[in-house]
């Protein structure tokens, strides 16, 4: 209810007066959600995770990996939601939902008697002060590249705005646990009977940016490796390394590039204290996260994969997957956002689509306010300079269903058809925020299951 009144209070204020007031807004947000919900964060040990790509895998990965070692854990991310009771796709057509919801969440794994919080934290969310008034212990960062800057004005601003994250740290509230990881509280017994929380910095070694958020303040400090390459980058002396040897965890995720995610996951439950071969039966079971890198399977005799890659670099590591493995031609569905999402990144999504793919077919993803028709032209003109000929090769498509359906019917058996930008998103964002019930996924198997005895076998 209080949110819903200041959510109302903030349409009638106009923006330049709004833009004053926004700090206190969201302040009064952060602070009502707390009192509402009772200060949730406080009772979990919270983990969070940022990063330019990587971040929704290595928050699914954490999670499976300390239920794995046998605690219970909540978590909130792009993909999944879980209280620490039951688990479900994220609808919410965000990464970092509301602080009311944030908050309720948290509360529902306290009263599941979950011991950790994982938390998917975006920069949008940061800029937007979701991220206060969550007591963290530990935050990591998957990577740091340029993506999402046209929303920060910058790479600078954008590095920045993770930054926060990390400074945010020292704000945070002290905990304590006892034997099974369960937040006590200090008062009136002995703080030597009790584990202290250390508040944690995790980043990545292989990053060439590591080692500005391994400067912020933090009672520990950690840089994760992978055993298997070489490392260039200095950090600050009082970062901790962990090597961490792969060739000991069986990977069945797909994709080279979810290495890196492992390694994070891994590195952020030594970080707690838990020994490596606990860590493993939990991460070693995962097969994948819903939407990333899933393979839809309808009997076909051709490979359908749904992604979430929606930005150059992920789709190139995509592409990387799947030159990996023996393959007949790719025809890749591809799109890009509207509402002021990076405009700079269309053409180049064409641009890769033009030179990886064998037939490419351009469609509608999430136009918000922009007209659709504009932003698959802007991605085919990149497929065009890439070398990509209309209606020979490269095909627009304004439906999304008839550009998936389009990609099946020139499938042979071998090839590989990509579908990629929305993962296991539920709906198609129009203009003033209208969002239109969808699932890639769903839609696949629908599209599949029609064409029934028309698939060349």
């Amino acid at each position: 209810m209080l949110d819903r009144i200041l959510q109302t209070i903030k349409r009638f204020i106009p923006t330049k007066v709004f833009k004053f007031f926004e700090p206190m807004y969201h302040f009064l947000f952060g602070v009502s959600a707390n009192l509402v919900y009772r200060w949730p964060s406080n009772k979990l040990i919270v983990i969070g995770v940022t990063g330019t790509t990587g971040k929704t895998t290595t928050t699914y990965l954490i999670a499976k990996m300390l239920r794995g070692a046998g605690y219970k854990v909540g978590y909130t991310s792009t993909a999944m939601f879980s209280d620490g009771d039951k688990d479900w796709i994220n609808n919410k057509k965000m990464t970092m939902i509301g602080r009311f919801f944030t908050h309720r969440m948290l509360r529902r794994m306290v009263k599941n008697n979950c011991q950790y919080a994982i938390i998917e934290t975006s920069s949008e969310g940061i800029i937007q002060y979701r991220h206060r008034f969550i007591n963290y212990d530990t935050v990591l960062i998957t990577c740091l590249y340029p993506e999402h800057i046209e929303a920060h004005g910058g790479f600078e601003n954008y590095k920045e705005a993770k930054g926060m994250l990390f400074a945010h740290l020292k704000d945070c509230k002290t905990k304590y646990v006892d034997d099974h990881k369960i937040v006590r509280r200090a008062e009136g017994i002995k703080k030597l009977s009790l584990n202290r929380v250390k508040k944690t910095i995790i980043v990545n070694g292989h990053d060439e940016h590591a080692a500005y958020f391994a400067d912020f303040w933090a009672e520990e400090k950690f840089a994760f490796y992978n055993k298997s390459q070489t490392v260039s980058f200095s950090l600050p002396e009082d970062v901790h390394k962990l090597q961490i040897d792969l060739s000991k965890v069986k990977n069945r995720m797909l994709g080279n590039f979810n290495q890196q995610n492992m390694t994070a996951a891994l590195a952020a439950g030594l970080a707690q204290g838990i020994e490596f071969k606990k860590l493993l039966p939990g991460l070693e079971a995962v097969e994948g996260v819903p939407g990333r890198l899933e393979r839809i399977d309808a009997g076909q005799p051709f490979t359908v994969i749904v992604d979430y890659a929606f930005e150059p670099r992920a789709v190139e590591k995509l592409y990387e997957t799947i030159e990996e493995r023996e393959h007949g031609k790719i025809i890749h569905v591809i799109g890009s956002a509207g509402g002021g999402r990076d405009k700079s990144r269309r053409e180049i999504l064409g641009n890769i689509a033009g030179r990886k793919a064998d037939i490419a077919i351009v469609t509608d993803e999430d136009p918000y306010d922009e007209a659709p028709s504009l932003i698959i032209e802007a991605v085919a003109a990149g497929a065009v300079a890439a070398g990509k000929v209309r209606n020979k090769d490269l095909f627009t498509e304004l439906s999304r269903r008839t550009a998936i359906n389009h990609a099946f019917r020139l499938a042979r058996a071998g090839d590989v058809v990509l579908i990629t930008g929305k993962g296991s998103e539920q709906a198609i964002v129009r203009a003033n925020g209208r969002k239109e019930p969808w699932d890639d996924r769903v839609v696949a198997r629908e599209e599949l299951k029609a064409l029934g005895k028309t698939v060349d076998k």
